[in-house]
């Protein structure tokens, strides 16, 4: 039995001159997508309390000073959102020609296609521009760490941490400039207290995660997401029932998901559900 949420009344929000009616407590977020509206979000993850850090998704609500991030701002009665006005497209340009700038978002699903929307030119900083480019992290045969593409979103810290995982094996080390996504003192992935769930991989948004069958099949170039077929099924290693998602290509499962709806896995998985496919 699935207990049902309370009920919840509905409030009323403008979003781009559209009557928009949501329940309380949802986000402009959610107001935004059910007026139709497609805003841009990395940091933002549908199983996790927002962050707000990457401010990809601002909008221009009238009364406030300041621009705010969609995926966090409640929804108030009566509030006007202005999703694409010049101010917020200015904004969302001018993030995305700093990310693209200091990080590699070729694995970023949609980066492409909104730097071109918004006109963002991340060469206009010049060759100069300071990256965080350093080799990938390859010390063990499940998942791979490319720090290079990683736009500190601390997805993967929440999902390790205390929103699912409880884990704590990876966290945010340095501080500033300096910051950067690290296991505890900085040892090898095998010798920290990750378990290889695989939870942090399933919610990083721009491959700085990834498995290790994907990054390899990147690197030899076979790797075609136009090619792969997708089938949910039941894991079936224990009794709890999770969902599994399977992703193949050549008839040859080359990565396993969850659904993020699923009331039983939320997204989460353990080694054996996400990993332990090697048996098919």
């Amino acid at each position: 039995m699935i207990p049902l949420q309370p009920p919840r009344r509905l409030i009323d929000v403008e979003v781009d001159g559209e009557a928009v009616r949501v329940p309380e407590g949802s986000t402009v977020l959610d107001a935004c997508r059910t007026a139709g509206k497609d805003i841009p979000t990395l940091c933002y993850g549908d199983t996790l309390t927002p962050k707000n850090a990457c401010r990809v998704c601002v909008v221009e609500v009238e009364g406030s000073r300041t621009l705010a991030p969609a995926c966090s701002r409640k929804a108030e009665a009566g509030m006007v959102v202005g999703t694409d006005t010049a101010r917020a497209r200015h904004s969302r340009k001018v993030v995305l020609e700093l990310l693209a700038s200091s990080t590699d978002l070729s694995t970023t699903p949609m980066a492409k296609e909104w730097m071109a929307d918004y006109g963002a030119d991340p060469a206009r900083f010049g060759e100069e521009a300071a990256t965080v480019a350093q080799p990938p992290k390859v010390d063990n045969d499940l998942y791979v760490r490319d720090y290079g593409k990683c736009i500190l979103c601390y997805k993967c810290v929440d999902a390790c941490g205390e929103q699912w995982q409880n884990s704590f094996a990876i966290s945010v080390a340095g501080r500033g400039f300096d910051a950067t996504i690290s296991t505890e003192f900085d040892v090898a992935l095998t010798d920290s207290a990750c378990v290889y769930c695989g939870n942090c991989v399933e919610v990083c948004p721009t491959g700085a995660l990834s498995f290790k069958t994907e990054f390899d099949m990147r690197a030899e170039g076979t790797w075609d997401e136009s090619e792969q077929t997708t089938t949910t099924t039941i894991c079936s290693y224990c009794g709890v029932g999770c969902n599994l998602t399977l992703h193949v290509q050549d008839n040859k499962i080359v990565k396993v998901t969850s659904p993020h709806d699923n009331p039983v896995t939320h997204g989460n998985l353990c080694i054996k559900g996400r990993f332990g496919y090697g048996y098919v």
